[in-house]
């Protein structure tokens, strides 16, 4: 009696609670609840978020991917209703007609997010009729070949769109983004040689990585986040030298709402190209945290762009910024009154709490700008230094140096952080 009553306790969950437990397994584990009871035999063939992840398998290779197709493909034959997440991870599997299947199976079921990530070899050609998910919501691909059909009009619900490692050409790239008109979250990642405009009204979240020829942001007015990781090549810093149009205006000149900015590699190098002068800058009132990597202070034009993205932000709380550790080009005798003539102004940084400096040279210009920061920040709270680890012998000078600053905030601290060379 006690085992029945038992076996009644499980069979007499309610239908929401059996899909929640199934919703948390791993779909392998979901299949076995069958044998719990009669009641929960095919509960999983109704699952409609489906994550096919084998990345923890060990085995030999080809075992290992036998035994992923074959159960897929048993798991869709008996799958009964909608399904609206399709995720396929996975290290063994490569193109092949049993994934075209797949695709075509679920396109037919009102999938609103398909994520796929395969392994290593042959990409993976997207088939036709991943454009025929019309109700797609979220899209993920990973080491993929896309080329949408000449009668694509978009994905007109589409708010999550991540590329990476995709080959699609570049036409269709901006065309993919326009056509998706509810576009909340970009991510474009190891791109080659790619000129980009992005064209997204609805757009807030944006992380570009990759080698680009040139970036311009068009009628994205409510992005709030942005990342940036530039690859230089020799070709890509030629066609830099050469461009005569202004980087900054053309990338952060119309992002009235950004709210973070981080700018790794190269980034204030692109930045800095092109003359901006006599323009109405942009006053980026949302803006709070900006995270810049590898400025060089040895540049004047990256130095004067940090210095507007920083003076622009009148609310800005948090500022993280990484030296170049290259101060082989170092210039010599460099121009120091720039800093009198035109950063003596009172603008006050007066939401500025935070500051975190790394690989910090000591070279001039940056010493100056250090400067400027505790003179203007009368907030400010914390500021850490940690020098790079190539400056050897000037840390005491250095430390001696920064000492001397006049802080415009009582309270705030200088933390040098010394860490063995």
């Amino acid at each position: 009696m006690e085992n029945d009553s038992e076996l009644d306790l499980i069979s007499e969950l309610p239908q929401s609670i059996i899909e929640a437990i199934l919703s948390k397994l791993p779909i392998r584990d979901a299949v076995r609840t069958s044998v719990l009871s009669t009641r929960w035999r095919y509960k999983w063939s109704s699952l409609t978020h489906l994550v096919f992840d084998d990345r923890s398998e060990t085995n030999d290779k080809t075992i290992v991917q036998n035994r992923i197709v074959n159960f897929i493909t048993r798991f869709l034959f008996l799958h009964d209703g909608p399904i609206h997440k399709f995720s396929l991870s996975s290290s063994y599997l490569q193109s092949s007609p049993d994934i075209d299947q797949w695709l075509l199976f679920i396109s037919r079921k009102n999938v609103k997010e398909l994520v796929l990530e395969l392994g290593e070899g042959e990409w993976f050609r997207a088939p036709s009729c991943v454009f025929s998910c019309k109700n797609l919501i979220r899209l993920e691909l990973v080491r993929c070949e896309l080329d949408p059909p000449v009668n694509f009009k978009g994905f007109l619900y589409l708010k999550y769109l991540s590329l990476q490692q995709v080959l699609i050409p570049p036409d269709d790239i901006e065309c993919l983004i326009s056509s998706c008109p509810l576009l909340e979250s970009l991510t474009l990642s190891y791109f080659d040689s790619l000129e980009l405009t992005v064209r997204a009204p609805n757009l807030k979240y944006l992380v570009l990585e990759g080698e680009f020829k040139d970036l311009c942001l068009e009628n994205t007015p409510l992005l709030v986040a942005i990342s940036v990781a530039m690859y230089m090549t020799d070709d890509i810093a030629e066609h830099f030298e050469q461009s005569s149009s202004c980087n900054f205006d053309k990338f952060l000149g119309g992002v009235p709402k950004l709210e973070r900015l981080v700018g790794h590699i190269y980034f204030t190098k692109y930045l800095s190209i092109g003359n901006g002068q006599g323009r109405d800058s942009i006053t980026y009132h949302h803006l709070k945290s900006i995270e810049l990597y590898q400025v060089s202070f040895d540049d004047m034009k990256e130095v004067l762009v940090v210095l507007q993205l920083i003076v622009s932000s009148p609310n800005l709380k948090e500022l993280q910024i990484s030296g170049s550790s290259n101060t082989s080009s170092a210039v010599r005798g460099p121009d120091l009154q720039f800093w009198e003539e035109k950063f003596s102004l009172d603008c006050r940084l007066r939401q500025l709490k935070t500051v975190k400096l790394t690989d910090v040279s000591g070279v001039p210009h940056e010493m100056k700008f250090i400067k400027y920061l505790l003179q203007h920040s009368p907030c400010l709270e914390k500021m850490s230094i940690t020098p790079s680890v190539y400056v050897t012998e000037g840390r005491l000078n250095m430390l001696i140096e920064l000492v001397s600053f006049r802080r415009a905030s009582p309270q705030a601290s200088i933390v040098f952080i010394h860490e063995p060379v």
